[in-house]
């Protein structure tokens, strides 16, 4: 009988055996689980919100739109920083850049000189805008929303797809295609236009009325691609 007894310990299922193939299954899915979350969060792109609320700038990364002036709901749904006026400097952003502003003077200090491939301007106010360039670099694609002061769709303009990414990453001097955005378009309810000229070997001597380059100087020995946004 003895035999017996010792046959069967053997031939029984252990507790333990059960149990091991159970803790690898458990942690193969949850290996499996942050290799899937992790593909997930590097597969979305934030984007970069920037608005100004009661004289403060608030500096935004989004993970998903937003809806255009809806301040409330940016603060809640993306991660939001406070920017003094004084400490804004250019910047360059190779992501999709959204800016909500109600008056020229704020958005000059936010775009002007800003290196910035995808933009979309949204006017959160009804104010009439002055006449206003701003010079932007790199600008490939233009989106525009005044719904706040006109019910009209958004625009928009697919201005160059050329690439000049080595601004994004050298600075302002580099940059080989500047767009000049008239300010006041915002204040019309027409269609979105534009027109580009192309081989300008000096900025300030073919467009002598645009005053920054005097502050910031283009050389003169490149070939640049110049477009008009109004």
């Amino acid at each position: 009988m003895n035999w017996l007894l010792e046959e069967q310990e053997r031939t029984s299922p252990h507790p333990a055996g059960m149990a091991l193939p159970s803790r690898h299954c458990l942690l193969l899915i949850g290996a499996l689980s942050i290799f899937i979350l992790d593909c997930f969060t590097k597969g979305q792109k934030n984007s970069t919100l920037i608005f100004t609320k009661q004289n403060t700038i608030r500096n935004c990364s989004c993970s998903a739109d937003i809806r255009d002036c809806d301040y409330s709901l940016a603060n809640l749904m993306c991660s939001c920083k406070t920017v003094l006026p004084f400490a804004v400097e250019r910047s360059s952003y190779s992501g999709h850049l959204t800016i909500w502003f109600t008056d020229s003077s704020v958005l000059g200090r936010l775009l002007n000189f800003t290196l910035v491939q995808d933009l979309k301007l949204s006017l959160c106010s009804s104010n009439t805008l002055p006449t206003k360039y701003l010079a932007i670099c790199g600008l490939k694609r233009l989106r525009i929303s005044t719904e706040a002061k006109y019910p009209f769709p958004e625009q928009s303009l697919l201005i160059h797809t050329t690439g000049d990414a080595d601004s994004l990453h050298k600075g302002w001097q580099t940059c080989m295609y500047i767009s000049f955005l008239d300010v006041a378009l915002f204040n019309r309810d027409s269609s979105l236009k534009s027109y580009s000229i192309e081989n300008i070997a000096s900025i300030a001597h073919e467009f002598p009325d645009f005053s920054y380059f005097k502050a910031f100087p283009m050389p003169s020995n490149k070939s640049y691609v110049v477009t008009v946004i109004y």
